[in-house]
């Protein structure tokens, strides 16, 4: 396919191991690229791959299309009204109940796999995306069911200078963990329910009805006013991940802005190895980037 001359942009949605040299393969062939996430397995082939880009001068995106979910959007649109006040503390969390391990590539012992390659990417890149570059980071990664052969838990704290953040994920969460949880000065926000994209998507739904992307958890929050909590209801904003293609190919036909550029999924991949540096060492990784 990389050689078919009118093909003009690959997706790369393949196991997370061979999205460097598929993406380099590709680059080379003088194709447009998008890599799923995670971009690479490493920091150092995540800068090969931009370089090359450059060099080619093709576009290079990588599909994290959580910041195009319900709740992420919701969770912006509140901080950026400052609806909470200034925030203080903020968690996310993707868990799921699935106790057996099952036969498949994502949770095998082969490089790339695991939680923390599969979900933290997403996780990281909406941190970054809400509050920059955090000064460092503590992960504990883990494998904590029985037969587990990849990561199959984290819980990581990621450190700013007024503000606290906490993501975590597990796969023996048989209740349900809120989504999101926001404190401020001025208010709270907790979120349930993930957003529906995926799930509509693999029920073979097309993303042209008019309720796409309509997360039917719609939540409260709390504020603070004149010395008392008063809950409020909040609709949450639909999800589309549509925006995310309608932007890649206005940036290739008409030089508009990445949506997800190779040097944000770099700062992702910076992260992902501080963690894993962090839980192989037991402590606090300071991030001077």
């Amino acid at each position: 396919m990389a050689e078919q001359p009118e093909v003009s942009l690959i997706v790369i949605p393949t196991p997370n191991k061979t999205h460097f040299p598929l993406a380099k393969q590709a680059l080379e062939a003088g194709k447009h690229v998008i890599v799923d996430k995670p971009f690479t397995l490493t920091v150092q082939e995540a800068v090969t791959l931009n370089q090359l880009a450059q060099i080619k001068g093709k576009l290079l995106s990588i599909y994290h299309n959580r910041r195009w979910d319900s709740g992420f959007l919701t969770v912006k649109s509140l901080l950026e009204k400052q609806i909470l006040g200034e925030l203080k503390y903020y968690e996310s969390h993707f868990d799921r109940y699935r106790p057996d391990v099952r036969q498949r590539w994502r949770e095998s012992k082969e490089a790339g796999s695991g939680l923390w390659y599969d979900l933290a990417p997403n996780m990281l890149d909406q941190v970054l995306q809400l509050f920059g570059q955090p000064k460092s980071i503590f992960a504990d990664i883990a494998m904590i069911r029985p037969q587990a052969e990849a990561v199959d838990y984290f819980h990581v704290y990621l450190n700013y200078p007024t503000l606290k953040v906490v993501l975590h994920a597990t796969t023996i969460a048989a209740a349900e963990s809120p989504i999101y949880l926001l404190h401020g000065m001025e208010g709270s926000y907790v979120k349930y329910g993930l957003d529906p994209q995926e799930e509509c998507l693999k029920a073979e739904q097309l993303p042209t009805a008019k309720d796409w992307g309509k997360d039917s958890h719609d939540e409260n929050v709390t504020l603070s006013q004149n010395g008392e909590l008063i809950v409020k209801p909040l609709e949450t904003k639909p999800g589309n991940y549509g925006h995310y293609y309608r932007a890649i190919r206005q940036a290739i036909i008409n030089g508009a802005p990445n949506p997800v550029s190779a040097e944000e999924a770099i700062l992702v991949m910076k992260l992902i190895e501080a963690g894993i540096e962090s839980t192989k060492m037991q402590h606090t990784v300071d991030l001077a980037l």
